[in-house]
């Protein structure tokens, strides 16, 4: 039974319904908590063909973040409006495949907890260990469910949501020859950012050029925007890291391209804007003013937009040869000198 005070998972289903046929729904897991039981959705839409690129959606990690489930659910309503009228979106969707995971972690939405009802960071989850020195406790902690950032017992396998997001990840995105993945967040500083692996060491990634190509192809096709780009471990390291672990783990991954992205909101400027959210939990990370709520869910369908094109013509921009050198240059002068 879903709950009636838990209105995005109420949103999801009835988008769920809205889609009909259009979308491939599973639910890879459930959460049973205070006798109700809230399921794990996937969507799937789009050419289902193995050698086509596909993008991937991800909100609702940690319970305390609404806002991130609420973009993803702003976007898939326009996507699903779209659907009725938009001749280029079934071209489109011809040519690659999109899946959507909006609510992975609906127990801590329920609880309004950041992590899931386990007391389990689901972005601590993954058995992966920083190479360097992480914050203390918000790299990731094993001393006690009691405390935040909490990563698991030891040796313990990772959590159902974490496992569903694997899982959904693997079968549709790791599988094909060019990928990215968005996975919503918010609550770090006053500017929207869009970060990219690594997240347990400030090594750069294999896929550097990849990364500054893509930034820079948007920053010229929209060159007023606000985000800021940047590898996570600029700001922190942490361990147990879901997309650094599949971002590790992609199978011949000398033939294949794998981009993990997040949106980080930046919830301080919200704060800022109305200092009395600082009283209340969730205001910590969610916008309440119903205006500046619907500011930010119009705000991302750009980048939402622009990623979808990006995948589907990533031929078009993807650095080789010299050009993929001169973009590794760039990037690694910009992020990491």
């Amino acid at each position: 039974m879903i709950a009636k005070n838990l209105p995005e998972l109420i949103a999801l289903k009835r988008l769920i319904d809205e889609g009909g046929t259009h979308f491939e729904v599973s639910t890879p897991c459930a959460v049973d908590i205070d006798g109700r039981q809230f399921p794990v959705y996937a969507l799937a839409i789009g050419n289902p063909a193995p050698d086509v690129p596909a993008l991937g959606f991800f909100g609702g990690i940690h319970g305390l973040e609404r806002i991130g489930t609420q973009v993803v659910l702003s976007f898939l309503e326009s996507l699903l409006t779209r659907l009725r009228w938009d001749r280029t979106l079934h071209h489109q969707l011809e040519h690659m495949r999109l899946v959507f995971m909006p609510l992975v972690n609906p127990g801590g939405m329920w609880r309004a907890t950041r992590c899931n009802p386990q007391g389990v960071d689901l972005m601590r989850n993954a058995p992966v260990n920083a190479l360097e020195k992480v914050p203390f406790l918000l790299g990731g902690q094993r001393y006690s469910a009691r405390l935040p950032w909490y990563r698991g017992a030891p040796d313990a396998p990772m959590e159902p949501e974490s496992s569903a997001v694997c899982a959904l990840v693997e079968r549709e995105l790791l599988s094909r020859p060019f990928s990215m993945a968005l996975d919503c967040h918010s609550g770090f500083g006053l500017r929207d950012r869009i970060w990219f692996p690594h997240a347990h060491t400030a090594t750069p990634i294999p896929h550097l050029a990849e990364i500054g190509a893509l930034e820079e192809l948007f920053s010229q096709s929209y060159p007023n925007h606000t985000y800021v780009f940047e590898p996570q471990s600029r700001q922190y390291l942490t361990h147990g890291d879901l997309w650094d672990y599949l971002y590790l783990n992609v199978e011949g991954a000398a033939e294949r391209t794998f981009l993990p992205l997040t949106l980080e909101m930046g919830s301080w400027a919200w704060v800022k804007k109305n200092p009395r959210q600082l009283f209340n939990r969730l205001g910590i990370f969610n916008p309440t003013a119903t205006h500046r709520l619907q500011r930010v869910l119009r705000r991302h369908l750009v980048w939402f937009d622009f990623l979808m094109r990006a995948a589907a013509s990533h031929g078009q921009w993807q650095p080789q040869g010299l050009a993929r050198k001169a973009q590794q240059r760039r990037a690694l002068a910009r992020w990491y000198d």
